[in-house]
């Protein structure tokens, strides 16, 4: 195992990933007495917020994502390494990241939140959306589903490509389902020739008894009259019992359908297992108000990896803002120290929640201000475009907006990362076969025997996360 460590009369700082808090950290401090290394998995700085945006067609990922090492390329105190964290040993202050170890001085864990589907293995049935790769899955599922549909001869299976399910109520979810909506009932509407996209039904499935949960009543209310406008089925007070490949249970309820989106439920990355140290139930690791593990005040953890309270106890969210506000904390943090001086404990400054529901339709509170309807489609807009990263990134989805806004089109409806029509995507098998059978029985064309096709064939070719 090689070790990164250069003769720095310097202090290390490492920051494991490049996100929200990580990315914010690390500009921070670029004028500070360090030497910064961001590690990331990905080459690019992801502006998760408008993913699904990406996965119904009305951004390409080039719109959302800039190059980390573009990013902080002026900033001469910090050097980026692509390579994926496996474990941290704390007791040689190093991280290990695919058999080089790079030594720190001060570690700021800023790796996120992964899917969460509570105890149950439904992740290649209900995939979620988390990354690029994701959003561009799901974009293929989506429109591989008209375009199926448009050729089926079986009236059943023509309805249940034509069935969307979401499952779980945030802003996620609730941004998700009326991008669908207005995807098949507005963008599709004039491409098929034998089916009538407006006729899709897409359901927003959430266990609690409301929508956006965080919100007050009223705007929650506000989003659900949006959705069921824009002829979303918005079932409330029901959870998944259960889902695989032909639909969804809901109790004694079957919901059928090739398509499920999952964004019910988050769990924080593997750091607490590397750190060996207290987490909550979703994983997330327990910190000091400095943001600090308790027993290490040189490793700070922040974003979604982090269990963060406020000054009454009460969890922060899970959300960009908070994420950014404590990488600038721990910035600051780690210069004041540099001085000699000390800063207060981390403190969260709430800008307000917004989410979207489709064209013309949000909602937003800030503060004691809650509004919904055009005006906080405004402001939705103006929030996102500004914390977009980079200039052209902000031009090109303004434009794009705009675009879609005036004509109701998605300029990116796109089926990447196959070839031809390939049933399997859309319909994932389950028992075994040859895997030379899979292009067999699509070359066919038989459902029955891409039905019976191997699971692990199709995880070969689309990966594990994308069976």
């Amino acid at each position: 195992m090689t070790s990164t460590d250069t003769a720095s009369p310097r202090p290390r700082v490492v920051i494991i990933g490049a996100g929200f808090g990580g990315l914010s950290a690390a500009k921070q401090l670029a004028r500070a007495p360090f030497d910064v290394t961001i590690v990331d998995r990905h080459n690019y700085h992801l502006f998760q917020p408008l993913l699904y945006q990406v996965a119904t067609a009305g951004l390409s990922p080039g719109d959302i994502a800039s190059p980390t090492r573009g990013i902080l390329s002026r900033q001469k105190n910090a050097k980026v390494i692509l390579a994926k964290v496996s474990d941290i040993d704390i007791a040689r202050s190093e991280v290990i990241a695919e058999g080089r170890r790079i030594p720190f001085d001060y570690l700021i864990v800023a790796t996120g939140a992964e899917h969460a589907y509570f105890g149950h293995d439904w992740s290649s049935y209900a995939p979620g959306l988390k990354t690029i790769d994701d959003a561009t899955y799901l974009r293929r599922r989506i429109l591989l589903a008209f375009e199926r549909a448009e050729s089926e001869p079986d009236a059943d299976e023509r309805r249940r490509l034509l069935n969307f399910v979401v499952v779980g109520g945030g802003p996620t979810g609730v941004e998700m389902a009326g991008a669908i909506a207005e995807l098949a009932k507005r963008a599709l509407a004039a491409d098929f020739r034998s089916i009538d996209s407006r006729c899709a039904r897409i359901v927003l499935v959430e266990a609690g008894p409301r929508l956006l949960a965080p919100f007050d009543p009223s705007l929650s209310e506000a989003a659900r009259c949006s959705l069921e406008q824009l002829g979303v089925e918005v079932r409330l007070g029901v959870g998944v019992t259960d889902c695989d490949c032909s639909g969804v249970s809901l109790g004694q309820e079957r919901l059928q359908t090739r398509t499920i989106i999952w964004a019910a439920g988050v769990k924080a990355s593997p750091a607490g297992e590397w750190l060996n140290a207290e987490c909550d139930r979703a994983g997330r690791v327990k910190v000091l108000g400095d943001l600090s593990v308790p027993g290490y005040p040189n490793v700070f953890v922040i974003g979604d990896a982090a269990a963060a309270t406020t000054p009454d106890g009460r969890p922060l969210p899970g959300v960009a803002t908070v994420a950014k506000q404590q990488g600038w904390y721990v910035a600051n943090l780690l210069t004041a120290r540099a001085e000699g001086r000390t800063l207060h404990a981390f403190r969260y400054r709430d800008v307000g929640s917004m989410a979207a529901i489709g064209r013309k339709r949000a909602v937003a509170q800030i503060g004691a201000v809650k509004t919904s309807g055009l005006v906080a489609w405004l402001l939705w807009s103006l929030a996102h475009i500004y914390f977009l990263i980079g200039f052209r990134n902000r031009l090109a989805v303004a434009m794009n907006w705009c675009w879609n806004y005036v004509t109701f089109q998605r300029g990116t409806r796109l089926i990447t990362g196959i070839s031809g029509s390939r049933i399997e995507d859309v319909m994932p098998v389950l028992s075994s076969a040859p895997a030379l059978a899979v292009s067999a029985a699509v070359d066919s064309g038989s459902v029955e025997a891409v039905q019976t096709l191997r699971h692990d064939d199709l995880v070969r070719q689309n990966g594990p996360q994308h069976a």
